[in-house]
């Protein structure tokens, strides 16, 4: 029973040691200047996941000027307004999800490029 608690005891303090800044690392935290803050994005497992690529579409353009919320849209096109949300942010999608954006807009297959700027 004692033998665990020293080895609780010890993976503690060897966290706690891991989770402390040294003197070197902390004197250059301070000379940094406070907004130049580099933030990534790491796994479990230590590597770096990629952000998903982003790219500039008129879905939100288009809903707004028929009128239709984001609920409304994804009601037409059987998606859920988390879906619509991701593709009017820029997010990557399906085809078929594009196709049902479109009918749900009232545009055809062909104005895909003029919708969503990309020709896949």
């Amino acid at each position: 029973m004692e033998t665990r608690k020293t080895e609780q005891q010890q993976r503690a303090s060897e966290d706690e040691r891991r989770n402390t800044p040294d003197a070197a690392s902390a004197s250059a935290d301070a000379s940094s200047s406070p907004t130049t803050k580099k933030v990534a994005t790491a796994t479990k497992k230590g590597t770096v996941k990629k952000k998903p690529r982003v790219s500039k579409n008129n879905v939100r353009k288009l809903r707004t000027e028929r009128m239709m919320s984001k609920a409304e849209l994804a009601r037409r096109a059987g998606l859920s307004t988390l879906t619509i949300d991701r593709v009017e942010k820029g997010m990557p999608c399906r085809m078929d999800t594009k196709r049902k954006i479109l009918e749900a807009l009232g545009l055809t297959p062909s104005d895909r490029v003029a919708v969503f700027g990309e020709e896949d």
